[in-house]
């Protein structure tokens, strides 16, 4: 079952008698040029729509010696109380939307699941086929009664670093970040440049169109299927710098009909133990 809906389709849901809940999570990596999440939200959002924070409710604090990465997994405590803020209950139907092309949606609809929230969509697209197909959009932050959502962490299963090089031999390793970034030519972000050795990179950005929108699951199947990656290949391990990109890729995989499994922590984690080795090529 797809994971994503369509602007016109969440139009008429939340049209409905009982619509899903709407979270934003724009975001915008620590650094970047342009305003960060929570000025893009006060801005312009879907009208009714929450806004969560992926740096502080969809991760943790970064651990001693960067072990966890830079965006560790949250406290399943946090990410229970941002959603009973938001008005999701136990049952509650979630849509999550970014600015676009959705790598913070990626990683929040793959957090939720991984707190037991069943039922997460990702706008394709985000706010940007939104507006683009017509939506309204509102400065107003809305105050929605408290729901009754309880948190279970560990629903979705996860890889440390040494599960990771497991996949890696094993498996298959994809490597969701940019060629040059993976090559070890240039690492703009973290103290260590390279890859996980034996890992096939696969940079998530070609999974969208020049819209933000995910290539149709046959265009995705094509993609994956020239690195060799199939509905049949497992163990699938994904892994980005931090785990946020590499979420996308993730949805890209399920959207193709691949199920993989997160290296939650990523490169930024791999490298904090120098003894891990490090491949370029």
């Amino acid at each position: 079952m797809s994971a994503l809906v369509s602007a016109a389709d969440l139009r008429a849901e939340l049209a409905s008698p009982a619509p899903p809940v709407v979270l934003d999570v724009q975001w915008i990596l620590t650094g970047a040029a342009g305003p960060a999440g929570p000025e893009r939200y006060a801005v312009e959002h879907l009208p009714g729509a929450t806004f969560v924070d992926l740096d502080t409710e969809l991760a943790g604090p970064i651990g001693p010696a960067g072990v966890g990465g830079r965006h560790p997994l949250p406290e399943v405590a946090v990410v229970e109380s941002a959603l009973r803020r938001a008005g999701v209950d136990q049952d509650g139907r979630v849509v999550v939307y970014d600015q676009g092309p959705g790598f913070a949606a990626a990683r929040a609809w793959w957090v939720l699941r991984w707190a037991g929230l069943a039922d997460v969509r990702v706008l394709d697209g985000g706010l940007t086929a939104w507006t683009a197909a017509g939506g309204a959009t509102s400065a107003d932050v809305p105050d929605p009664s408290p729901g009754s959502f309880v948190a279970q962490a560990g629903s979705l299963p996860v890889l440390d670093a040494d599960a990771a090089a497991e996949v890696a031999r094993d498996g298959l390793l994809v490597d969701a970040r940019a060629a040059e970034r993976f090559a070890g030519e240039t690492e703009p972000i973290d103290p260590v440049a390279g890859h996980i050795p034996g890992a096939v990179n696969a940079p998530t950005t070609g999974n969208a169109g020049p819209d933000g929108r995910l290539l149709p699951p046959s265009e995705l199947r094509e993609r994956f299927s020239s690195l060799g990656i199939r509905v049949d290949t497992a163990p699938v391990g994904v892994y980005c710098g931090s785990g946020v990109t590499a979420a996308h890729e993730l949805l890209a995989l399920h959207e193709a009909g691949i199920e993989a499994t997160l290296y939650a922590g990523s490169w930024s984690d791999w490298i904090s133990d120098p003894s891990r080795p490090v491949a370029t090529s």
